[in-house]
């Protein structure tokens, strides 16, 4: 599957809205004719971005028999946001930051599902690891709903010594543990904050875990051993959301 594509009317839309000027062009399905397909034909003219329609085999072949709902975006090249630039962002806010980590989250289902939950709770980015970690590939942006064109992913080279950066620049790292000695509802996620999040099942790695500021748990009354990622990614950063409300 080609990378540097996304399809589906909402996270076209959303590229289209958001990103007008990282896409090479739109492709249509010729056969569509309604409002939907209308409004991002006029959203692409308004943005001065290319458009072509095309046959049903020819825009099933382009998306690999993706359900594209009729329409493709082709992006000019795999965009990627830099590690550097999300430190540069944090140094200089004076808002308290709310930043999702995750760690070895391998299905793409469940980092789509992750970016469209950080982005519904108003996080600021998503940091990922580069190695042992799902790509943003069209399946991961189609999940998202529209969210991977609205917040930054950020892949870090290495997620240790990115943690501990983010711990220089004021940011308090919270990881996620079912042995963790604190509910996740005991930590004052008011100031800028990160929430790491590990693969279910097999949680953080150690040297992640170690950097941490502070090990939290998910109150669980059955006999689940973890909950899906995108799930637990949820429950912690509305959370801080209510916290923040309140305060």
């Amino acid at each position: 599957m080609v990378k540097n594509i996304s399809f589906g009317l909402y996270s076209s839309l959303a590229a289209i809205q958001q990103r007008p000027f990282h896409i090479q062009e739109v492709v249509l399905l010729s056969t569509r004719q309604d409002k939907r397909i209308q409004e991002i034909i006029d959203l692409v003219v308004a943005n001065n971005v290319n458009y072509r329609a095309v046959s049903k085999e020819e825009l099933d072949n382009l998306c690999e028999n993706g359900n594209h709902q009729g329409v493709m975006v082709l992006y000019k090249e795999q965009q990627s946001n830099s590690e550097t630039v999300l430190l540069e962002y944090c140094a200089a806010t004076t808002e308290p930051l709310l930043l999702l980590i995750l760690d070895q989250i391998v299905d793409p289902h469940n980092l789509g599902a992750c970016l469209r939950t950080a982005e519904a709770a108003g996080a600021n980015a998503v940091i990922s690891s580069t190695r042992n970690s799902a790509p943003l590939t069209p399946t991961v942006r189609k999940v998202a709903c529209g969210a991977a064109e609205r917040i930054p992913l950020i892949f870090a080279k290495n997620l240790a010594r990115f943690i501990e950066e983010l711990k220089q620049l004021g940011v308090w790292v919270y990881g996620t543990r079912p042995d963790a000695p604190k509910l996740i509802y005991q930590v004052d996620f008011t100031r800028s904050a990160a929430l790491v999040i590990g693969a279910e099942g097999l949680g953080m790695r150690r040297l992640v875990s170690e950097k941490c500021d502070e090990l939290l748990r998910l109150p669980m009354s059955g006999e689940m051993a973890s909950l899906n990622a995108s799930v637990a990614s949820g429950i912690g950063l509305f959370e801080a959301v209510r916290q923040r409300q309140v305060g």
